[in-house]
């Protein structure tokens, strides 16, 4: 009797043992398997793609590690929303938005900031005075840097400031979690090494065609302030005063006037950002912004992947708001050898970053995916 006391006394403990093993071994796999990043990818509007492909993909980034999509709604000419103000493409935001929901994932609306490319504005004298002079006196209306759609407008302009508020109050209005901001910057005075073949040039120094913004407002409003015209220094580009002038017009649009707006409506603001931002002269760092995504696409740079690394833990480390999270943007066609986009991760959670943003979602390779999917079931996204 004693002896089969002993026997049930001996089995519930190791039944006991085994459920607690088991719960154990559950809560490890959680906590392996818990999520530290928060991902999100970039989304280009297709207008021909169906509401079940686009809900299919949406789920599939869902599986595979990603929590945010940004969708672009405005490219700095039609709107992809039914704006009030703006030539309306067609209502695409109001397509994907129950989708992105369904699919788990956070909605964040992408827009152009400072380019505008709508002819009803460029085209018109009266609004002239929006848009950004180069050193050699040529508005960026008709003389556009690089390409057409650089007509970039000037941050110094109260008219241009509230034309963008404009745009961010119309996106706040809708059940998005965000408003994301591209272009926020001057053009280009040096473009990344890597693209200058594309153009034809060599930019060994910061040329007139590609220096802004020289407009009369911006020129006199740093007058006022250190007592010199830039058109009258000896050489503008040796000025850091000038040049740190011009990049406090886009951090006051952005601290000042942009971000509490969004705020203000209970959203999350987000910016695409350059790596190198003084050509564009975009102090990032200094922003108020939730998070900022570098865009760190190293074969722009003739960078090897480790680059992308270095960048973030520079971006992490002169970070001057300390609630903005900074997120690795990475370039989808330079990742697409085997395993570079993992190790452009890894380089990229190693340093600091809170997760990835990929561009874009149209991009991905079935390679890809998997890689990223692998990734994510093994705990590393």
């Amino acid at each position: 009797m004693k002896k089969l006391n002993f026997l049930r006394l001996r089995l519930l403990a190791l039944s006991i043992f085994s459920v607690l093993v088991m719960f154990a071994c559950q809560s490890s796999k959680q906590e392996f398997t818990s999520k530290k990043t928060k991902n999100w990818v970039w989304v280009t509007p297709d207008l021909e793609k169906t509401d079940e492909v686009w809900r299919k993909e949406f789920y599939r980034l869902k599986q595979a590690g990603f929590d945010a999509v940004l969708l672009e709604i405005y490219a700095g000419n039609e709107a992809f929303f039914g704006s009030k103000r703006l030539p309306v493409k067609a209502p695409w935001l109001e397509r994907m938005l129950p989708l992105v929901k369904e699919a788990g994932l956070e909605c964040h609306a992408w827009m152009w900031t400072m380019p505008n490319n709508n002819p009803a504005n460029y085209e018109d004298p009266a609004k002239l005075d929006w848009y950004n002079v180069n050193r050699k006196g040529e508005s960026s209306s008709d003389k556009p840097a690089y390409v057409n759609y650089y007509r970039f407008m000037c941050p110094s302009s109260e008219e241009v400031q509230q034309f963008i508020l404009g745009t961010v109050k119309e996106l706040c209005a809708y059940d998005i979690d965000g408003v994301h901001f591209d272009y926020i910057r001057h053009p280009d005075v040096i473009l990344a090494k890597g693209l200058w073949d594309n153009y034809g040039i060599v930019q060994d120094k910061e040329y007139p065609e590609y220096d802004y913004c020289y407009c009369e407002r911006c020129r006199n409003g740093y007058k006022d302030k250190f007592g010199q015209d830039p058109l009258e220094m000896e050489d503008p580009t040796k000025s850091d005063s000038w040049r740190q002038y011009r990049m406090d017009l886009i951090t006051h649009l952005a601290n000042d006037i942009l971000i509490p707006e969004v705020h203000k409506h209970g959203k999350l603001a987000s910016a695409a950002v350059f790596p190198n931002w003084t050509s564009v002269k975009q102090e990032w760092k200094s922003w108020h912004m939730d998070a900022v995504l570098p865009m760190l696409y190293n074969g722009f740079y003739e960078a090897p992947v480790a680059w992308v690394g270095e960048q973030v833990q520079w971006g992490k480390a002169n970070l001057k708001h300390s609630e903005t999270q900074l997120y690795s943007g990475l370039f989808l066609p330079d990742l697409t050898q085997a395993d570079s986009l993992k190790v452009a991760v890894r380089h990229s959670l190693k340093n600091g970053a809170e997760g990835i943003s990929l561009f874009a979602m149209g991009g991905l390779t079935e390679a890809q995916w998997k890689a990223l999917e692998e990734m994510y079931e093994n705990g590393e996204l």
